[in-house]
């Protein structure tokens, strides 16, 4: 299995790209857009976009650390990889990188963009917020920067920017985001949404959502005349409820966060859009 991103995201749906690429077979989206705007590590996009099933690429997400990333990736290739090459991986840094993330606001986004990558390399299941890789004390059996390979993880980072010119970057609201996308793009992208989970969102991510806005989130959804949209969740009752005027497809997927388990999702898609009959199973 080829990875696209440098990034570990907990959640990662990389899994899901055949399907993705199944739904734009079937509804005809080949050489449009792509928009994600729970971006996150961005590997379906950006598989979707080196695989050459889509045109452009709209990549969103309203977390600065996130964004202060891909920000760096497009616009600062140069210094963020030689931030990555040059900085050592030790403990020293890594608290340095953890200070930077706890406050964003007085950080250029070159300096939260490394800070991003570096703790999602070297943090337990690439939460930010989780702990160090082999503990403070580095007394476990692997240690922070058994995930921090340089050379594969620079030669990633290079291929994506050389797309710079393919990939729109957003910083938006996701409800924003879709009220605004432009009217050119409602019959020809598809919008695949991946918001925070609704049982554990608070635990993985830095921004999580309350009740109202996963419900916020479909009504603009359901509002938009955006026609080709997908949206994964963890199979929640509350979701199915929320969502329940919608076709829905459950599975499962493997997740890799703390430990490797086997979680039930559901994939929910707009009205209009066309189900492949590909078979949505166990990921």
């Amino acid at each position: 299995m080829a990875f696209y991103t440098p990034l570990r995201y907990p959640g990662g749906k990389g899994k899901l790209a055949y399907y993705v690429k199944s739904l734009i077979e079937e509804n005809n989206l080949h050489d449009g857009h792509y928009v994600e705007p729970y971006a996150g590590g961005a590997g379906v996009a950006i598989e979707l976009l080196m695989q050459e099933y889509v045109r452009k690429i709209h990549i969103n997400d309203i977390d600065p650390a996130v964004h202060g990333f891909w920000h760096s990736v497009l616009y600062e290739t140069d210094e963020l990889c030689r931030l990555i090459n040059d900085t050592p991986v030790n403990m020293a840094t890594w608290h340095e990188q953890k200070a930077i993330i706890s406050d964003t606001i007085n950080h250029s986004l070159l300096e939260i963009g490394f800070a991003t990558f570096f703790l999602n390399r070297t943090n337990r299941s690439g939460i930010l917020k989780a702990g160090v890789i082999g503990g403070k004390e580095q007394s476990g059996k692997w240690k922070l920067d058994v995930r921090y390979t340089k050379k594969n993880l620079l030669e990633r980072i290079t291929k994506i920017a050389a797309y710079e010119s393919r990939i729109i970057l957003h910083n938006k609201d996701t409800a924003d985001l879709i009220k605004n996308l432009p009217a050119d793009l409602h019959k020809n992208a598809l919008v695949y949404l991946d918001p925070p989970y609704y049982i554990k969102g608070q635990d993985l991510y830095r921004n999580f959502y309350c009740h109202n806005d996963h419900i916020e989130i479909m009504l603009a959804l359901s509002q938009s005349k955006i026609l080709n949209w997908i949206v994964s969740y963890d199979n929640a009752e509350q979701i199915r409820e929320i969502y329940r005027d919608f076709r829905k497809i459950e599975y499962s997927l493997q997740y890799s966060a703390q430990n490797k388990t086997v979680g039930e999702e559901v994939m929910i898609f707009s009205s209009k859009i066309k189900i492949p009959e590909i078979h949505l199973g166990k990921l």
